[in-house]
Protein backbone atom coordinates (compact mmCIF):
# COMPACT_ATOMS: atom_id res chain seq x y z
CA UNK A 1 0.00 0.00 0.00
CA UNK A 2 1.12 3.48 -0.83
CA UNK A 3 0.16 6.85 1.89
CA UNK A 4 -2.39 7.91 -0.57
CA UNK A 5 -4.34 4.65 -0.47
CA UNK A 6 -3.61 4.55 3.22
CA UNK A 7 -5.57 8.13 3.81
CA UNK A 8 -8.04 7.34 1.22
CA UNK A 9 -9.40 4.56 4.00
CA UNK A 10 -8.14 6.74 6.95
CA UNK A 11 -10.56 9.74 6.01
CA UNK A 12 -13.79 7.09 5.81
CA UNK A 13 -13.45 6.32 9.75
CA UNK A 14 -15.59 9.46 10.37
CA UNK A 15 -18.95 9.15 11.65
CA UNK A 16 -20.22 10.51 8.25
CA UNK A 17 -18.70 8.65 6.10
CA UNK A 18 -18.32 4.57 7.13
CA UNK A 19 -20.40 1.69 6.82
CA UNK A 20 -19.23 0.25 10.17
CA UNK A 21 -22.37 -2.09 11.18
CA UNK A 22 -21.00 -2.79 14.47
CA UNK A 23 -17.51 -2.83 16.89
CA UNK A 24 -16.67 -6.33 18.88
CA UNK A 25 -13.97 -5.73 21.95
CA UNK A 26 -12.36 -7.64 24.23
CA UNK A 27 -10.65 -6.84 27.54
CA UNK A 28 -7.71 -9.06 28.55
CA UNK A 29 -6.62 -8.46 31.66
CA UNK A 30 -3.13 -8.54 33.39
CA UNK A 31 -3.14 -12.25 33.26
CA UNK A 32 -3.79 -12.63 29.88
CA UNK A 33 -7.42 -13.41 30.57
CA UNK A 34 -10.63 -12.79 28.68
CA UNK A 35 -12.49 -10.83 31.44
CA UNK A 36 -15.31 -9.56 29.03
CA UNK A 37 -16.57 -8.58 25.48
CA UNK A 38 -19.12 -6.53 23.86
CA UNK A 39 -20.98 -6.35 20.67
CA UNK A 40 -22.17 -2.55 19.79
CA UNK A 41 -23.72 -0.78 17.50
CA UNK A 42 -21.99 2.07 16.04
CA UNK A 43 -25.23 3.86 15.00
CA UNK A 44 -26.53 3.45 18.17
CA UNK A 45 -23.51 5.19 20.38
CA UNK A 46 -23.78 8.90 21.22
CA UNK A 47 -22.19 10.98 18.44
CA UNK A 48 -19.04 11.73 21.41
CA UNK A 49 -18.32 8.08 22.03
CA UNK A 50 -18.61 7.19 18.19
CA UNK A 51 -15.87 9.67 17.33
CA UNK A 52 -13.56 7.73 20.14
CA UNK A 53 -13.98 4.49 18.60
CA UNK A 54 -13.46 6.06 15.41
CA UNK A 55 -10.16 7.85 16.32
CA UNK A 56 -8.85 4.87 18.12
CA UNK A 57 -9.11 2.80 14.97
CA UNK A 58 -7.98 5.70 12.59
CA UNK A 59 -4.85 5.71 14.75
CA UNK A 60 -3.67 2.11 13.15
CA UNK A 61 -3.20 3.81 9.78
CA UNK A 62 -1.26 6.67 11.18
CA UNK A 63 2.32 6.53 10.89
CA UNK A 64 5.19 6.66 8.32
CA UNK A 65 5.24 3.34 5.87
CA UNK A 66 8.39 1.28 7.17
CA UNK A 67 8.39 2.54 10.53
CA UNK A 68 4.74 2.45 12.01
CA UNK A 69 3.15 0.84 9.56
CA UNK A 70 4.74 -2.47 7.68
CA UNK A 71 3.39 -3.88 4.44
CA UNK A 72 2.82 -8.03 5.13
CA UNK A 73 2.90 -9.99 2.14
CA UNK A 74 1.70 -13.64 2.25
CA UNK A 75 3.13 -16.47 -0.02
CA UNK A 76 0.89 -18.43 -2.77
CA UNK A 77 1.64 -21.44 -0.55
CA UNK A 78 -0.30 -19.56 2.71
CA UNK A 79 -2.82 -17.85 0.75
CA UNK A 80 -3.74 -21.19 -0.49
CA UNK A 81 -3.57 -23.18 2.59
CA UNK A 82 -1.73 -21.91 5.74
CA UNK A 83 -4.44 -21.69 9.36
CA UNK A 84 -3.15 -17.44 9.59
CA UNK A 85 -4.68 -16.73 6.09
CA UNK A 86 -7.79 -19.09 6.67
CA UNK A 87 -7.92 -17.82 10.27
CA UNK A 88 -7.82 -13.80 8.25
CA UNK A 89 -10.24 -14.89 5.57
CA UNK A 90 -12.55 -16.11 8.18
CA UNK A 91 -12.70 -12.84 10.48
CA UNK A 92 -12.95 -10.63 7.26
CA UNK A 93 -16.36 -12.27 7.06
CA UNK A 94 -17.44 -11.93 11.06
CA UNK A 95 -17.28 -15.45 12.07
CA UNK A 96 -17.53 -16.08 15.58
CA UNK A 97 -15.46 -18.91 15.88
CA UNK A 98 -12.86 -16.83 14.54
CA UNK A 99 -13.33 -14.17 16.67
CA UNK A 100 -13.34 -16.10 19.72
CA UNK A 101 -10.15 -17.46 18.24
CA UNK A 102 -8.37 -14.04 17.26
CA UNK A 103 -9.11 -12.82 20.49
CA UNK A 104 -7.13 -16.04 22.89
CA UNK A 105 -4.62 -15.79 20.45
CA UNK A 106 -3.43 -12.44 20.90
CA UNK A 107 -4.33 -12.89 24.70
CA UNK A 108 -1.62 -15.99 24.58
CA UNK A 109 1.04 -14.42 22.49
CA UNK A 110 0.86 -10.65 22.77
CA UNK A 111 4.10 -9.39 25.09
CA UNK A 112 2.44 -6.15 26.55
CA UNK A 113 2.64 -4.84 30.30
CA UNK A 114 -0.91 -4.02 31.82
CA UNK A 115 -4.39 -4.65 30.92
CA UNK A 116 -5.66 -3.52 26.94
CA UNK A 117 -8.48 -3.81 24.65
CA UNK A 118 -8.75 -5.77 21.47
CA UNK A 119 -11.03 -3.45 18.92
CA UNK A 120 -12.45 -5.02 15.91
CA UNK A 121 -14.31 -3.06 13.30
CA UNK A 122 -15.95 -4.26 9.55
CA UNK A 123 -16.30 -1.97 6.84
CA UNK A 124 -17.44 -2.26 3.62
CA UNK A 125 -16.08 0.55 0.95
CA UNK A 126 -17.86 1.80 -2.38
CA UNK A 127 -14.98 2.57 -4.00
CA UNK A 128 -15.33 5.50 -5.89
CA UNK A 129 -14.02 5.48 -9.29
CA UNK A 130 -10.98 8.09 -10.00
CA UNK A 131 -10.73 9.97 -13.85
CA UNK A 132 -7.67 10.06 -15.68
CA UNK A 133 -7.16 13.29 -13.36
CA UNK A 134 -7.68 11.89 -10.16
CA UNK A 135 -10.99 13.36 -9.35
CA UNK A 136 -13.43 11.12 -7.39
CA UNK A 137 -16.68 10.62 -8.64
CA UNK A 138 -18.62 9.73 -5.91
CA UNK A 139 -21.39 8.22 -8.01
CA UNK A 140 -19.39 6.06 -10.02
CA UNK A 141 -18.52 2.73 -8.34
CA UNK A 142 -16.90 -0.51 -9.75
CA UNK A 143 -15.28 -2.17 -6.53
CA UNK A 144 -16.33 -2.90 -3.06
CA UNK A 145 -13.55 -3.08 -0.78
CA UNK A 146 -14.47 -5.51 2.35
CA UNK A 147 -12.22 -4.89 5.14
CA UNK A 148 -11.36 -5.54 8.61
CA UNK A 149 -9.72 -3.39 11.02
CA UNK A 150 -8.14 -4.15 14.62
CA UNK A 151 -6.87 -2.34 17.29
CA UNK A 152 -4.70 -3.22 20.15
CA UNK A 153 -5.10 -0.29 22.57
CA UNK A 154 -3.52 -0.36 26.51
CA UNK A 155 -5.68 0.45 29.63
CA UNK A 156 -4.17 3.20 31.88
CA UNK A 157 -5.15 3.28 35.21
CA UNK A 158 -4.93 6.81 36.30
CA UNK A 159 -3.71 7.57 39.62
CA UNK A 160 -6.61 8.49 42.64
CA UNK A 161 -7.74 12.73 42.18
CA UNK A 162 -10.11 14.55 44.16
CA UNK A 163 -13.77 14.80 42.74
CA UNK A 164 -16.68 16.40 43.51
CA UNK A 165 -20.30 14.13 43.96
CA UNK A 166 -23.41 16.66 43.66
CA UNK A 167 -25.77 13.53 44.20
CA UNK A 168 -23.47 12.97 47.66
CA UNK A 169 -22.86 16.62 47.95
CA UNK A 170 -18.79 15.68 48.94
CA UNK A 171 -15.58 15.38 47.86
CA UNK A 172 -14.58 11.66 47.16
CA UNK A 173 -10.47 10.54 46.16
CA UNK A 174 -11.32 8.45 43.72
CA UNK A 175 -9.81 6.60 40.54
CA UNK A 176 -10.20 6.12 37.07
CA UNK A 177 -10.03 2.72 35.84
CA UNK A 178 -9.78 1.48 32.49
CA UNK A 179 -8.36 4.42 30.90
CA UNK A 180 -8.42 3.44 26.99
CA UNK A 181 -4.88 4.82 25.37
CA UNK A 182 -3.56 5.18 21.76
CA UNK A 183 -3.29 1.66 19.69
CA UNK A 184 0.15 -0.43 20.53
CA UNK A 185 -0.60 -2.32 17.35
CA UNK A 186 -3.29 -3.28 15.12
CA UNK A 187 -3.86 -4.31 11.44
CA UNK A 188 -5.70 -4.20 8.02
CA UNK A 189 -6.52 -7.10 6.34
CA UNK A 190 -6.63 -7.66 3.32
CA UNK A 191 -4.53 -4.78 1.64
CA UNK A 192 -5.92 -2.23 -0.36
CA UNK A 193 -3.74 -2.07 -3.20
CA UNK A 194 -4.40 -0.07 -6.23
CA UNK A 195 -7.65 0.76 -4.69
CA UNK A 196 -8.97 -3.05 -4.42
CA UNK A 197 -8.36 -5.51 -2.14
CA UNK A 198 -5.54 -7.50 -2.27
CA UNK A 199 -5.71 -11.41 -0.15
CA UNK A 200 -1.93 -11.68 -0.56
CA UNK A 201 -1.02 -8.49 2.22
CA UNK A 202 -1.50 -7.05 4.94
CA UNK A 203 -1.04 -3.47 6.81
CA UNK A 204 0.36 -3.86 9.77
CA UNK A 205 0.55 -1.07 12.45
CA UNK A 206 3.46 -0.83 15.37
CA UNK A 207 2.97 2.52 17.43
CA UNK A 208 6.33 1.87 18.48
CA UNK A 209 9.03 1.63 15.91
CA UNK A 210 11.53 0.00 18.15
CA UNK A 211 8.84 -2.61 19.19
CA UNK A 212 6.89 -4.06 16.82
CA UNK A 213 5.47 -7.25 18.98
CA UNK A 214 7.33 -9.29 16.08
CA UNK A 215 5.68 -12.19 18.20
CA UNK A 216 2.35 -11.09 17.37
CA UNK A 217 3.10 -10.78 13.71
CA UNK A 218 4.66 -14.68 13.79
CA UNK A 219 1.63 -15.71 15.23
CA UNK A 220 -1.36 -14.29 13.25
CA UNK A 221 0.55 -13.70 9.93
CA UNK A 222 2.92 -17.07 9.94
CA UNK A 223 6.00 -14.77 9.37
CA UNK A 224 9.25 -12.33 10.98
CA UNK A 225 8.19 -8.95 10.33
CA UNK A 226 11.49 -6.69 9.10
CA UNK A 227 13.88 -5.50 10.98
CA UNK A 228 12.78 -2.74 13.50
CA UNK A 229 13.76 1.29 11.55
CA UNK A 230 15.89 1.24 14.55
CA UNK A 231 17.94 -1.57 14.48
CA UNK A 232 17.84 -1.21 10.31
CA UNK A 233 19.91 2.10 10.59
CA UNK A 234 22.46 0.84 13.62
CA UNK A 235 22.49 -2.25 10.95
CA UNK A 236 23.61 -0.14 8.48
CA UNK A 237 25.77 2.12 10.36
CA UNK A 238 27.74 -1.49 11.48
CA UNK A 239 28.42 -2.23 8.02
CA UNK A 240 29.56 1.06 6.85
CA UNK A 241 31.94 0.59 9.96
CA UNK A 242 32.84 -3.04 9.05
CA UNK A 243 33.03 -2.84 5.55
CA UNK A 244 35.21 0.61 4.82
CA UNK A 245 37.11 -0.32 7.33
CA UNK A 246 40.17 2.79 8.03
CA UNK A 247 38.26 4.28 4.39
CA UNK A 248 35.27 5.00 6.65
CA UNK A 249 36.36 8.83 6.70
CA UNK A 250 34.23 11.90 7.92
CA UNK A 251 34.04 12.75 4.09
CA UNK A 252 32.38 9.28 2.99
CA UNK A 253 29.75 9.47 6.31
CA UNK A 254 29.10 12.89 5.25
CA UNK A 255 28.60 12.09 1.61
CA UNK A 256 26.14 9.13 1.95
CA UNK A 257 24.00 10.99 4.50
CA UNK A 258 24.15 14.32 2.39
CA UNK A 259 23.13 12.22 -1.01
CA UNK A 260 20.52 10.07 1.07
CA UNK A 261 18.52 12.72 1.97
CA UNK A 262 18.68 14.24 -1.17
CA UNK A 263 17.02 11.57 -2.42
CA UNK A 264 14.24 11.82 0.68
CA UNK A 265 13.77 15.46 0.16
CA UNK A 266 13.56 14.91 -3.86
CA UNK A 267 11.11 12.10 -3.17
CA UNK A 268 8.69 14.07 -0.90
CA UNK A 269 8.88 17.17 -3.53
CA UNK A 270 7.80 15.08 -6.22
CA UNK A 271 4.60 13.54 -4.14
CA UNK A 272 5.05 10.37 -5.55
CA UNK A 273 2.79 7.48 -4.13
CA UNK A 274 4.76 4.44 -4.24
CA UNK A 275 7.20 4.38 -1.18
CA UNK A 276 11.00 5.45 -1.42
CA UNK A 277 13.22 2.28 -1.69
CA UNK A 278 16.91 1.97 -2.56
CA UNK A 279 19.24 -0.69 -3.40
CA UNK A 280 22.52 -1.91 -1.80
CA UNK A 281 23.93 -0.88 -5.31
CA UNK A 282 23.00 2.66 -5.47
CA UNK A 283 24.64 3.56 -1.84
CA UNK A 284 27.52 1.48 -3.24
CA UNK A 285 27.48 3.76 -6.01
CA UNK A 286 27.82 6.77 -4.01
CA UNK A 287 30.79 5.27 -1.81
CA UNK A 288 32.60 4.17 -5.32
CA UNK A 289 32.41 8.21 -6.55
CA UNK A 290 34.12 8.95 -2.41
CA UNK A 291 37.04 7.16 -3.88
CA UNK A 292 36.24 3.81 -1.41
CA UNK A 293 38.48 0.78 -3.18
CA UNK A 294 37.10 -1.75 -4.68
CA UNK A 295 37.59 -4.50 -2.49
CA UNK A 296 35.94 -2.22 0.41
CA UNK A 297 32.78 -2.01 -2.01
CA UNK A 298 32.58 -5.66 -2.37
CA UNK A 299 32.82 -6.12 1.39
CA UNK A 300 30.10 -3.80 1.47
CA UNK A 301 27.57 -5.53 -0.52
CA UNK A 302 28.29 -8.97 0.95
CA UNK A 303 27.62 -7.29 4.33
CA UNK A 304 24.31 -5.43 3.14
CA UNK A 305 23.10 -9.14 2.17
CA UNK A 306 23.83 -10.99 5.62
CA UNK A 307 22.65 -8.32 7.26
CA UNK A 308 19.23 -7.55 4.89
CA UNK A 309 19.05 -10.64 2.94
CA UNK A 310 19.69 -10.82 -0.60
CA UNK A 311 18.31 -7.95 -3.09
CA UNK A 312 16.61 -5.90 -0.30
CA UNK A 313 14.26 -3.08 -0.91
CA UNK A 314 16.15 -0.38 1.73
CA UNK A 315 14.24 2.73 2.89
CA UNK A 316 16.24 5.34 3.20
CA UNK A 317 14.51 7.10 5.86
CA UNK A 318 15.51 4.28 7.98
CA UNK A 319 18.51 4.01 7.55
CA UNK A 320 19.74 8.13 7.97
CA UNK A 321 18.05 10.59 10.43
CA UNK A 322 17.33 13.32 7.26
CA UNK A 323 16.47 15.72 10.31
CA UNK A 324 20.13 15.17 12.06
CA UNK A 325 23.40 15.39 11.57
CA UNK A 326 25.85 14.44 14.51
CA UNK A 327 29.25 14.01 15.45
CA UNK A 328 30.25 12.76 18.59
CA UNK A 329 33.50 11.92 20.77
CA UNK A 330 33.47 10.25 24.50
CA UNK A 331 33.42 13.84 25.86
CA UNK A 332 31.59 16.28 23.45
CA UNK A 333 28.81 16.43 21.17
CA UNK A 334 28.47 18.41 18.06
CA UNK A 335 24.95 18.71 16.44
CA UNK A 336 25.12 20.37 13.06
CA UNK A 337 22.06 21.44 10.70
CA UNK A 338 22.64 18.64 8.07
CA UNK A 339 22.03 21.18 5.37
CA UNK A 340 25.71 22.61 6.83
CA UNK A 341 27.07 19.25 7.28
CA UNK A 342 29.88 20.71 4.98
CA UNK A 343 31.23 23.03 7.79
CA UNK A 344 32.84 20.62 9.43
CA UNK A 345 35.73 18.77 8.47
CA UNK A 346 38.64 16.39 10.55
CA UNK A 347 42.62 17.17 10.02
CA UNK A 348 45.64 15.79 11.42
CA UNK A 349 48.31 18.87 12.93
CA UNK A 350 50.95 17.65 14.45
CA UNK A 351 50.13 14.33 14.74
CA UNK A 352 47.11 14.89 16.56
CA UNK A 353 43.49 14.53 15.08
CA UNK A 354 40.81 17.63 14.97
CA UNK A 355 37.14 17.93 14.05
CA UNK A 356 36.97 21.84 12.32
CA UNK A 357 34.17 23.82 12.73
CA UNK A 358 34.25 26.64 9.94
CA UNK A 359 32.10 29.72 11.76
CA UNK A 360 32.22 33.19 10.45
CA UNK A 361 29.07 34.23 11.67
CA UNK A 362 28.59 34.84 15.30
CA UNK A 363 29.80 32.36 17.95
CA UNK A 364 27.85 32.14 21.47
CA UNK A 365 29.18 30.11 24.31
CA UNK A 366 26.61 29.33 27.33
CA UNK A 367 24.54 32.38 25.70
CA UNK A 368 27.37 34.95 25.40
CA UNK A 369 28.37 36.14 22.31
CA UNK A 370 32.05 35.61 21.68
CA UNK A 371 34.80 37.46 19.28
CA UNK A 372 37.47 34.89 17.81
CA UNK A 373 40.44 36.81 16.77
Amino acid sequence: MNEKEIAELRRRLRPEKNNITHLRGCYVNEKRELVTQFDQPLSLLPQEEAEELLSLLRRTLTGTLGRQLLDLSFTTQQVVDSPEHRLLMALRQGEEPAVQQLFETVAQTLAMEGSYLILLAWDTYDVPYRSRDGQALEDASNEVFSYLLCAICPLKEQRPALRYLPVEQAFRNLRADGLVAAPAAGFLFPAFDDRAANLYGSLYYARDPAQPHPELVERLFGQQPPLPAPQQQEAFQQVLEDALGADCSYGVVQTVHEQLRGIIEEHKASKREDPLTISPQAVQGVLAQCGVPQPRLEAFQQQCEQRFGEDPALLPGNLVDAKRFEVRTPDVVIRVNPDCSGLVETRVIDGCRYILIRANEQVEVNGVQIHIE
